[in-house]
């Protein structure tokens, strides 16, 4: 028997000394010489094999596809909502190390423009297409029926992600996505214009325009996330650890793979939220007000050379009241606002900062192209005159009074908040310039700060660039670097040609001539033309204000030189009119080219998907069956419920010693509502903004066995946002009643959502647990919704 095993052990050896043999004359295929500008590479067909004996053949070579010979890594960092002084290296208040580590050992770039708006720069600077071509004219949460507003990617604008994955890439994607139609963001798909779809091997992130970073809802790919139950957890924090681990995980296994990282922070859009030790760094750091802060980053950006000597502060708009004139509660309110804004942005850089030390870690840092570009438009101004203590207090035309948000103070950029702060800090962090985030016809809209360091490819270090440049010359730049060809055809489908052009000309020729001449920018209705140093413009409406100024056909135009006004203060169009026409005509133009018209200045409307004419999942419908489990449903993939009567039928079965939990629920601590049983008792809670919080609860608990629990709210007429009067019974037997005086008439979350069984993320009641503590301990056989 021994000796069977024995001649059994040389056998296999003999057969793995042979087959280690074969395999070294078998030799991987190279990719060189193939083509590239179809993808996928098609692999070779091998030549039909006649030997019969294994042993006397020889296999063909195996046929991998790999990127060209020394392609870098590629990281690409895109913060969210901060505009061109939001960094120190721009002359911004607050310091932000790593970023001007990168604009030190590499260039700066301080002519460089986004489209004013999250889900439009996302998709132009993936795709190297324009904004509409993407089909993003605005947000997806506000696409329409017409082309370039849809809010749906089309195949024909393959992002770089999926051709550098397509050409041997690793790829990876991390935070804020924004990109997936609103009616394709729910678990029955489709799954195509999802992060795992669009190119990316990797997604940890949420797909929405905004997070609760204390709670946020997570995907990983997707899947949705359930959050560890820790008091210290934050977004920001766990989305680096991830993205670290991957970029690890990778080069310890595929040394020689190089991989395309998207790091996209959910930092700085609103909430501002931050760790209390972060904000405690800035406390009294804004007490001199907006006004004075302005005058002291233009004084560094102009002592840095950000800006040419003799750049001029552009005027505050006029909605903006002057610091000095604030009341002492309102100047008290507003330097908090900005000192939590601060903290967040430090916080972010610091936690970029752990990323690149993790691509240091591997070795490979001087061959990773770090492109940062912090601020996919300005920042913000959506917080309005004063900031907002919860920010869908705005979106549903419920204005905060000072006095109230004085209150929390101290809470300001905890999980108790969802804050914004005032829009003066806003115009302050664009400085010079005037307009903020939305405005795409202002620099203070569209600029932004943006490095990039690549030591085996750029000699230059610490240098500034000039030239015009623009999101969708980012993608253009990475293929590029990495030394691939643009692709005709991707998937099957044959591609828009890319509208950007790729940047490295620039990389070590400080005065090479501009390439990117013609840019057009709209964004609901605001709309602008930048060719050859020229710059036509006409503003049509702030970001505060709900309406148009004017017709589109009685826009005002301006006219500026921007060689000689950087700061775009010096209109030229009383006396060049022959200028600002030829502009006017090409604006025309190049929105014809890309499906810009019509151009579409609705606000509201547009937020209701029957009247901007796109896809609603529960379009026509009046009814709703769900299942325990169904978790995760966003706000527009559910059934309405704002402003009309509806009926909530829940069929329990109740173990002995009764039950509690979560029936239903949908939204969070910020706005929401809420069936379940507490002390076994059926009872009901609309959270209105966490402003008021009404309760109709049974007196008595649900007995053993099978229950049918009905809540039924009768709407008063009269309008949006009323209230209404609540009943509950079981099998048909009253047992509460109550009032509801006021419903939100908007929206009730952006991130939190509709669950059965359970409350994630934040809970809409607060004495009821949070996440898993809310599971429903009966069983729910099904749970339907009626609206009328």
């Amino acid at each position: 028997m021994k000796q069977h095993v024995l001649a059994m052990v040389g056998l296999s050896a003999v057969m793995l000394t042979n087959c280690q043999i074969a395999v070294a004359k078998n030799q991987t295929k190279p990719t060189e010489g193939i083509d590239r500008t179809i993808l996928p590479i098609a692999e070779p067909q091998p030549s039909p094999i006649t030997e019969v004996d294994v042993r006397n053949a020889k296999a063909p070579p195996r046929f991998q596809v790999k990127a060209p010979a020394n392609a870098p890594n590629v990281l690409l960092v895109l913060l969210d909502d901060l505009g061109f002084a939001g960094t120190s290296s721009f002359g911004g208040p607050v310091t932000t190390p790593t970023f001007e580590q990168i604009a030190n050992e590499g260039l700066r770039y301080n002519n460089f423009h986004t489209n004013a708006l999250c889900s439009p720069t996302r998709a132009a600077i993936k795709s190297g297409r324009n904004h509409h071509v993407n089909n993003m004219g605005g947000i997806i949460e506000i696409g329409t029926a017409f082309p370039g507003n849809t809010g749906q990617i089309p195949n024909s604008v393959a992002p770089v992600a999926e051709m550098l994955r397509l050409n041997g890439y690793a790829t990876a994607a991390f935070g804020k996505w924004h990109e997936t139609a609103a009616w394709e963001a729910s678990m029955a798909g489709p799954f195509d214009r999802w992060p795992t779809r669009q190119g990316f091997d990797k997604f940890y992130g949420f797909l929405g325009g905004e997070t609760n970073q204390w709670a946020p809802f997570i995907y990983d790919g997707t899947k949705p996330v359930e959050l560890p139950n820790d008091p210290n957890y934050h977004f920001m924090t766990d989305m680096t650890d991830q993205a670290v681990a991957w970029i690890k995980y990778q080069k310890a296994l595929t040394p020689d793979k190089p991989f395309f990282t998207y790091f996209a922070p959910g930092a700085v859009h609103a909430p501002h939220h931050v760790p209390k030790d972060w904000i405690a760094r800035w406390q009294g750091k804004f007490d001199q007000g907006w006004d004075k802060l302005r005058e002291e980053i233009l004084a560094r950006q102009i002592q840095r050379g950000v800006v040419p000597a003799g750049t001029q502060l552009a005027p505050r708009p006029e909605a903006i009241p002057a610091w000095d004139t604030l009341s002492a509660d309102e100047k008290r309110l507003y330097t908090r606002q900005m000192e939590v804004f601060a903290a967040f942005v430090e916080m972010a850089d610091h936690e970029v900062g752990r990323l690149l030390k993790a691509v240091e870690d591997t070795g490979q840092l001087d061959n990773t192209l770090v492109l940062f570009v912090y601020g996919d438009n300005g920042t913000s101004a959506e917080g309005g005159r004063n900031g907002m203590f919860n920010e869908y207090t705005f979106f549903n035309g419920v204005p905060e009074q000072v006095a109230d948000m004085l209150k929390h103070l101290d809470q300001w950029g905890g999980p108790e908040t969802y804050p914004h702060m005032a829009a003066g800090w806003a115009v302050a962090l664009d400085t010079p310039y005037q307009w903020t985030k939305q405005v795409a016809s202002d620099h203070g809209g569209t600029k932004v700060g943006m490095a990039v360091r690549w030591p085996k490819g750029i000699k230059a270090k610490g240098e500034q660039r000039t030239q015009f440049h623009h999101v969708i010359d980012i993608a253009p730049t990475i293929l590029e670097a990495a030394g691939l060809p643009e692709p005709k055809s991707v998937n099957g489908v044959k591609q828009w040609p890319m509208d950007g052009v790729s940047m490295a000309y620039s990389f070590d020729d400080a005065k090479a001539k501009e390439r990117h001449t013609t840019q057009y920018f709209e964004m609901f209705g605001n709309r602008a033309i930048y060719h050859e140093g020229w710059f036509a413009r006409t503003i049509h409406r702030a970001p505060w204000e709900m309406q148009p100024r004017r017709p589109l056909a009685d826009d005002i135009w301006e006219l500026y030189d921007t060689r000689s006004d950087f700061s775009l203060t010096h209109d030229l169009a009383a006396q060049n009119p022959k200028k600002l026409k030829e502009l006017q005509a090409l604006f025309l133009k190049e929105a014809k080219k890309n499906k810009v018209l019509p151009i579409d200045d609705r606000s509201i409307e547009r937020m209701n998907a029957e009247l901007a004419g796109r896809p609603d999942l529960m379009a026509g419908r009046t009814s709703l069956t769900l299942a325990e489990g169904m978790s995760g449903m966003s706000e527009n993939a559910f059934i309405n419920v704002k402003n009309k009567s509806k009926t909530i039928t829940a069929e329990l079965d109740i173990p002995e010693g009764g039950a509690n939990g979560v029936v239903a629920a949908q939204g969070g601590r910020f706005g929401g509502w809420c069936l379940y049983l507490k002390d076994g008792k059926p009872t009901y809670t609309y959270n209105f903004l966490n402003l008021n919080h009404y309760t109709i609860s049974s007196p008595e608990a649900l007995p053993k066995g099978k229950n049918k629990l009905v809540f039924e709210f009768a709407y008063d007429s009269g309008g949006l946002g009323k209230g209404g009067t609540g009943t509950l019974s079981v099998d048909g037997r009253k047992l509460a009643e109550g009032r509801i005086d006021k419903t939100q008439l908007m929206i009730f979350s952006a991130d939190e959502t509709a669950d059965v069984g359970i409350d994630d993320a934040t809970p809409v009641v607060a004495g009821i647990g949070q996440g898993a503590q809310t599971r429903f301990t009966g069983k729910i056989e099904k749970v339907t919704i009626d609206v009328k």
